[in-house]
């Protein structure tokens, strides 16, 4: 009979003292105890908080149980689907009790041109540090940014010895590209799109609304890819090819363990608060749920707003009792922890009989 080790009692009890951004778990079991997620594999169990996760990445091999996914919803833990180490993104699931002060911020500034401008020309300005962009337009943006990459490629050419001929691919499909550098480049790419996603949902931000980029629903995820790309995907592609490792999955797993030696996902996450909320900006982040007005910006929420109305609080409106309201959703920080159990043993098949039974007289 299998080994039924998540129904185990904790053997080993870990407290997080200090507030994460994110936790990364992967050959685990999830599950709940009163207000904590509990994470139990076969060399550890760890006890987290669930108010102070913002964004629970579940990789390869987890489980989870209903009452551990209804805590991460009622804490306004944003819970993402992905691939080894967070290299693609599959799915993400978000709870009613997330806040959506982020999103009304990066609609506010991708609806206003001069805003936007703005954010366009911080996201260039990362890729030429020194250099003033401040007055650019984005024509000329463009045209610099497309020299840098060709030069980019170039010199990782010439660095490798492997043959450029120059990019080619088409969205979706790998092996349009013709050669293994491209093909490399593709996945390499679509890996770094899935962390990126990852991070932007967690943040409560929405990957749809770009600077740069515009019309997918992944723009905001194309636009903070970039930044990263010349430093991460572009040689990691060249380095690949050179080394006659050329299987999409060498640039999936080359990419993952170059984002967690480098600790990437902390630093994306950095980088689209920096980009959306600069220091000195403020913008109001309701703690509850509110309703707009047209003069007076917003409302109290749970309020019968009839002529004749009792006093606040007495709506048929409010919340349930058995809700969770109270807890507030995590920040999300700039910390980030894994919990990676042991690799599973493939079970030996049973061995087949020497001699077969004799048929029934």
């Amino acid at each position: 009979m299998a080994d039924i080790w998540w129904k185990a009692e904790p053997h080993d009890l870990h407290r997080i003292g200090d507030r994460v951004s994110s936790v990364y778990v992967e050959r685990s079991h999830l599950d709940r105890d009163e207000n904590a997620v509990v994470v139990i594999n076969k060399r550890e169990t760890v006890r987290i908080p669930a108010a102070m996760i913002a964004v629970m990445l579940l990789g390869p091999g987890t489980r989870v149980t209903h009452g551990a996914m209804r805590l991460l919803a009622d804490s306004g833990t944003a819970v993402c689907w992905v691939g080894e180490q967070g290299v693609r993104m599959y799915a993400s699931g978000l709870g009613p009790s997330r806040g959506a002060g982020l999103l009304h911020r990066q609609a506010w500034l991708v609806t206003r041109p001069k805003e936007r401008l703005g954010v366009a020309r911080a996201m260039y300005g990362m890729r030429f540090p020194g250099e003033d962009v401040s007055r650019a337009t984005m024509q000329q943006l463009r045209g610099r940014e497309g020299a840098r990459i060709r030069k980019l490629y170039q010199q990782h050419s010439r660095r490798t010895g492997v043959r450029w001929d120059g990019r080619v691919y088409k969205a979706g499909d790998a092996f349009a590209a013709g050669d293994d550098l491209n093909r490399l480049l593709s996945a390499a790419n679509a890996a770094l799109y899935g962390i990126c996603h990852a991070v932007i949902v967690g943040l409560g931000a929405s990957p749809g609304l770009g600077f740069v980029h515009t019309g997918s629903a992944i723009s905001f995820v194309l636009d903070i890819a970039d930044l990263y790309k010349a430093e991460y995907t572009i040689p990691l592609a060249f380095d690949l090819t050179a080394r006659g490792l050329t299987d999409e999955r060498d640039a999936r797993i080359g990419l993952r363990d170059q984002m967690a030696e480098t600790k990437l996902l902390s630093r994306i996450v950095t980088d689209v608060k920096s980009l959306l909320n600069p220091p000195g900006a403020d913008f109001d982040t309701p703690e509850t749920s509110e309703l707009w007005d047209e003069r007076l910006g917003s409302v109290s929420a749970g309020v019968n707003w009839a002529a004749d109305a009792p006093a606040p609080g007495d709506s048929d409106d409010q919340e349930p009792s058995g809700a969770t309201a109270s807890l507030t959703p995590a920040d999300m920080g700039e910390r980030h922890i894994a919990v990676i159990g042991p690799e599973f043993k493939e079970s030996t098949p049973p061995q087949e009989p020497e001699q077969p039974p004799e048929p029934p007289g």
